[in-house]
C-alpha cells in the first residue's frame, strides 16, 4: 500500500487509467471480431448488402484503434499491425 499522500495518489489514477484502457483495449476486440464475423458471413453469401456491413464494421474498427493510439492505450504499431491484420482478412476473402 502507498506510504504518503502523492504515492496514494498515483495508485488512485493508475487505477482509473488502467480501467480506461480495459474498456479501449475491450471495445476494440469487439469490433474485430464483429468486423471478421461479417467478413465470414460475407465470404459464404456474397451480396452488396453483406459488403456494406463488412466496410462499416472495417470502419469503425479502424476508428477504435486509432483513438486508442491516440490516448495512449495502444503504441502505435500495434494499433497498425492490428488494422494490418484486419486488411489482409478482407483482401485474403476477396481473391479467393
Amino acid at each position: 500500500m502507498a506510504n504518503n499522500k502523492s504515492a496514494l495518489k498515483r495508485a488512485k489514477i493508475a487505477e482509473r487509467n488502467r480501467l480506461r484502457n480495459k474498456s479501449y483495449k475491450s471495445a476494440v476486440k469487439t469490433l474485430m471480431k464483429k468486423y471478421l464475423t461479417a467478413l465470414e458471413t460475407h465470404t459464404a453469401n456474397p451480396n452488396p448488402e453483406s459488403e456494406k456491413e463488412v466496410q462499416e464494421r472495417m470502419s469503425e474498427a479502424y476508428s477504435k484503434i486509432d483513438k486508442a493510439v491516440k490516448r495512449g492505450v495502444l503504441h502505435p504499431n500495434n494499433g497498425a499491425r492490428k488494422k494490418s491484420k484486419l486488411a489482409q482478412r478482407l483482401k485474403k476473402t476477396t481473391a479467393a
